[in-house]
């Protein structure tokens, strides 16, 4: 029984924080943040980044359906919690937005680099360490894709990876490795794959 309320917790934990992710999504342009999409390149940095203990470098291929050819000119957009589990939600012209986010566009090998840092877990909620994905692709709506966790998170237990195993895209458990003074992890991504199995 606490076993089965605990899944509970955490699957609406987890419908709970996409509905918060929706809500303080960004334009399909990204302009309200400052910048629009012509301004994006293939590597970006989250805010505070350099402030932050834990230290980490995502990087990655986007592919296009056939999972072969390189998918470029993709806007790949993240947000997440600060070190604590909390989502520092801001207004910019009267939008809402998570400060802690950034966005890239690929280059014409469909790569990408993303430096961001390690996000808390909230343990009230037994919420997860994420990074909320979503992507653009070209002449196309935004979408979001399946959250990005982590294979050290301590609330990562084996049920949940079993269930992920099952109905998601195992892949997007990042496994960081260290690398001097960041965590390094490799996430490439599937188009057609991802929006098929964004949650």
């Amino acid at each position: 029984m606490k076993n089965f309320k605990l899944i509970l917790s955490f699957c609406v934990l987890l419908i709970s924080t996409y509905a918060l992710s929706a809500q303080t999504s960004v334009t399909n342009d990204l302009s309200f943040s400052g910048y629009t999409q012509q301004d994006l390149t293939n590597v970006a940095t989250i805010p505070d980044y350099e402030s932050k203990d834990n230290k980490i470098k995502i990087s990655g291929t986007i592919y296009k359906s056939d999972g072969v050819t390189p998918a470029s000119d993709v806007v790949l957009y993240i947000e997440q919690a600060n070190e604590f589990g909390d989502f520092d939600v801001r207004k910019d012209n009267g939008e809402k937005y998570v400060y802690h986010n950034a966005s890239i566009k690929t280059d014409e090998n469909g790569q990408y680099t993303i430096y961001t840092f390690l996000p808390g877990n909230d343990r009230r909620y037994n919420q997860l360490q994420q990074l909320f994905p979503r992507i653009t692709e070209p002449s196309k709506e935004t979408y979001e894709i399946a959250s990005f966790l982590f294979d050290d998170d301590p609330l990562l237990t084996k049920r949940c990876r079993r269930q992920i195993a099952k109905k998601s895209d195992p892949s997007r458990i990042l496994k960081l490795q260290k690398e001097g003074n960041l965590l390094v992890a490799k996430k490439d991504i599937i188009l057609d794959f991802s929006s098929c199995n964004s949650k």
